[in-house]
């Protein structure tokens, strides 16, 4: 029998990393807001690896900071290790990567949200959406609450409907032995959204009593790390070394033998798996010619010793996880603590989203994370806070909040996912960006802090601090051109050293910095008058030096972009009607809605002959932007 809780005005659904960020933006926003957990002990779970960032992941991470997330506060304050990743090649790839303390993550996360004002957490599972019309009116739990609201933003990760796959062993569940979500799953297609079947995994958590060390590569931390949080004021230290090992013949060769007891090659697992998240089942086939492969030995926690196999995701059979880790240098006597395991789940095509991440159909009903087809904790926790702070604007009568892909790789992964769809679970890459050089991670908070702060989830105290960064990065470039670099023999030794061709006649310390290979490293031990500067402005000041030229070529075609982006397609064309469009623009159209110019030429299928004529039609009915 049913029973009325308090109305709310946003429900949030699931409190894994999309959810969090979804909650806390509501409820900073003024929203009265609840979140749905089926486990208090699983807020902010971390079932698969325990890091956070990465290549372009990194970048996300940043940017939910500078917006007002807690993603990159919480990895800072948890972190166990740190690296920046490619360092070897162009500041547009620089990733910020730490190893994280699993439990520790979730007790500060599960805090924040417990401390957080407007928030309320209940344990209770969420089994239905009730409608009034085509509008959200309320959600049913598991207990028996009828929970009257305006949104609903479901945040339900890899939950739906899951089933767990180890090697011909598979039941209905959860990560880390929860329980599936079915009811839920059932009444979402009841609604008729449109679910689809992904499959995703995780490796085998072994025992660090049972490995050799000393046959290892050890892979230690940056000496100086850079913070994910901008705000961030402490000197963060590693606490932990992480570990480099190989497979080898012996490895593939059991791996292959036993190929027929994998359900992904048995045709047991139906959903489509990550292509750029293999299992080591499928390197071994798909990268047949290669001799080996590397997997990186991880920490999870300072008061644990399950130990994280990064690069080694299985579904084969237990006893066979055994026999392959064991061949492996190192690893001779392990002790599996948590088996390696394949998970298949339902979720939503994104095609039924706008870039707000609210439902085409279904008002006030949003959608984030996994739910969206997405993979990795930073994918969600950036698409959570999209669809917290789109419901709560919503709700308090504001304007929409869209980031354009020219502004931020949160934009670039939504835009990507509301216009191009996904077929496989979907991960952020910095080749998935035309403007990767303009979207750096250490920029993020010059392009997005200021819209964070106008949003209100960036506090005044925190702004205060970045327009003083934004004044000393352009009191520094004003600076150096003021600089006079002498040559001498010293200097011309350094510069010989680093590869650099001899300084002839005295040149002005800026236009030394545009030169490849030459940084303040180099030359602040020239500069007599050299002002204490910390280290984040001089990256951005070389940085903006450096690329200059190519900065300005992105941004003239950021520019052409946003003009398009400027003009506003209604969301009630039928598409079926403009005659002049082929046949596919018209189909594709009317699936995606465009919201104006520029995203519908970023549809599959839709041509710039057919912009043209969405372009001509919208000057011949006056430009509206009615929706």
């Amino acid at each position: 029998m049913e029973y009325l809780l308090d109305k709310v005005e946003i429900v949030v659904i699931g409190a894994g990393h999309a959810g969090i960020e979804a909650a806390l933006a509501s409820a900073k926003l003024g929203c009265k807001t609840i979140l749905l957990t089926m486990s208090l002990d699983q807020i902010a779970n971390m079932p698969c690896n325990p890091s956070i960032g990465g290549t372009a992941k990194g970048h996300l991470v940043r940017e939910i900071d500078a917006l007002g997330g807690e993603m990159g506060k919480a990895a800072d304050e948890n972190m166990l290790q740190s690296r920046i990743l490619n360092r070897g090649k162009g500041p547009a790839v620089h990733s910020p990567r730490a190893q994280i303390d699993r439990n520790q993550y979730h007790v500060y996360m599960k805090n924040i949200l417990e401390t957080q004002k407007n928030l309320y957490i209940k344990q209770d599972e969420a089994v239905e959406i009730r409608l009034n019309k085509n509008t959200v009116a309320g959600v049913v739990t598991k207990l028996g609450a009828f929970i009257q609201t305006d949104a609903v933003i479901i945040c339900c990760g890899t939950y739906l409907n899951s089933k767990i796959f180890v090697g011909q062993s598979s039941y209905f569940g959860g990560p880390d032995g929860s329980p599936s979500s079915g009811q839920f799953s059932e009444s979402l297609k009841n609604l008729n959204l449109k679910l689809r079947r992904f499959k995703t995994g995780t490796p085998a958590r072994v025992n660090r009593r049972s490995i050799d060390f000393g046959k290892l590569e050890v892979q230690n931390g940056d000496d100086r790390i850079t913070p994910f949080s901008f705000s961030n004021q402490k000197q963060l230290e590693n606490k932990i070394q992480c570990f480099i090992a190989y497979t080898n013949s012996k490895t593939h060769d059991i791996i292959k033998q036993n190929l027929k007891k994998s359900p992904l090659y048995s045709g047991f697992i139906e959903g489509i798996g990550p292509r750029y998240c293999p299992s080591i089942e499928d390197k071994i086939v798909r990268f047949a010619d290669k001799p080996r492969h590397q997997l990186f030995i991880e920490p999870i926690g300072l008061k644990t010793q399950e130990m994280y196999l990064q690069g080694m995701s299985s579904s084969l059979p237990e006893d066979v996880q055994i026999d392959f880790l064991r061949t492996i240098k190192g690893l001779e006597n392990v002790e599996i603590m948590r088996s390696a395991y394949a998970i298949e789940y339902d979720c939503l095509d994104p095609l039924e989203l706008y870039p707000t991440l609210e439902h085409k159909k279904i008002g006030g009903l949003y959608g984030a994370g996994q739910f969206n087809g997405t993979s990795g904790y930073e994918e969600a926790a950036a698409q959570g806070l999209i669809a917290g702070i789109n419901a709560a604007r919503k709700i308090k009568g504001k304007s929409e909040f869209v980031l354009p892909r020219s502004s931020s790789y949160i934009g670039t992964l939504i835009d990507d996912l509301v216009t191009k769809g996904c077929t496989e679970p979907y991960r952020i890459m910095t080749a998935r960006s035309e403007y990767r050089l303009l979207l750096r991670q250490d920029n993020a908070d010059q392009r997005l802090t200021p819209l964070g702060f106008e949003i209100g989830l960036v506090s005044e105290e925190q702004y205060d601090k970045f327009m003083q960064k934004k004044q000393k990065i352009s009191q520094e470039k004003s600076r150096i051109f003021k600089v006079i670099i002498k040559p001498s023999d010293d200097l011309n030794k350094e510069f010989i050293s680093h590869g650099i061709s001899r300084l002839n006649q005295p040149q002005k310390m800026g236009d030394l910095l545009k030169r490849p290979g030459v940084g303040y490293s180099v030359l602040e031990q020239y500069d007599q008058n050299m002002p204490d500067i910390p280290a984040d402005i001089k990256e951005q000041v070389e940085i903006d030096l450096k690329y200059e030229g190519y900065i300005k070529k992105q941004q003239q075609k950021v520019e052409v972009m946003r003009k398009l982006e400027t003009k506003k397609l209604p969301l009630c064309i039928d598409y079926s009607t403009i005659n002049e469009l082929r046949l596919e623009a018209r189909e594709k159209l009317n699936v995606v809605r465009p919201i104006n110019l520029g995203q519908a030429l970023r549809i599959s299928g839709v041509n710039p002959a057919d912009v043209a004529v969405l372009s001509i039609w919208l000057k011949r009915r006056g430009g509206a932007n009615d929706k």
